[in-house]
C-alpha cells in the first residue's frame, strides 16, 4: 500500500512538468522571407495570425513563439521575430530553434 502515494505523485510530476506556451508555425517557410522584398500580407499567409504583435521605434514587430518543456528530456524552442518598416514590408528578421 505505500507504493501507490510514491506512484500518484510520481504521475503528478510527469503532468505538471509539461508544457507548452505560443502557437507553433511552419518554420520551413522562413527560407522565403526577404528583407526589403517580403510584405506582411505574405507572412500572414505563411505563419498565420503572430503569437505577439508590439512596434519598436515606431515599427511594427510580430513575434512567432513555440516553446514545450517537459519534465524528462530536453524542451524544444523556437522563435521568429519580424519588424517591419512604415510601407508593412520586411525590414529585418531573425529566426531561433533548437
Amino acid at each position: 500500500m505505500k507504493l501507490l502515494p510514491v506512484l500518484l505523485l510520481a504521475l503528478c510530476t510527469l503532468v505538471v512538468g509539461c508544457g507548452t506556451v505560443g502557437k507553433d508555425f511552419d518554420g520551413s517557410q522562413v527560407k522565403k522571407i526577404k528583407n526589403n522584398v517580403t510584405t506582411q500580407v505574405e507572412i500572414l499567409d505563411w505563419f498565420g495570425v503572430p503569437y505577439k504583435e508590439g512596434t519598436e521605434n515606431k515599427h511594427t514587430m510580430w513575434t512567432y513563439q513555440r516553446d514545450t518543456w517537459q519534465a524528462i528530456g530536453e524542451g524544444k524552442s523556437k522563435g521568429l521575430v519580424i519588424l517591419f518598416d512604415d510601407k508593412n514590408i520586411v525590414k529585418a528578421y531573425r529566426y531561433e530553434s533548437n
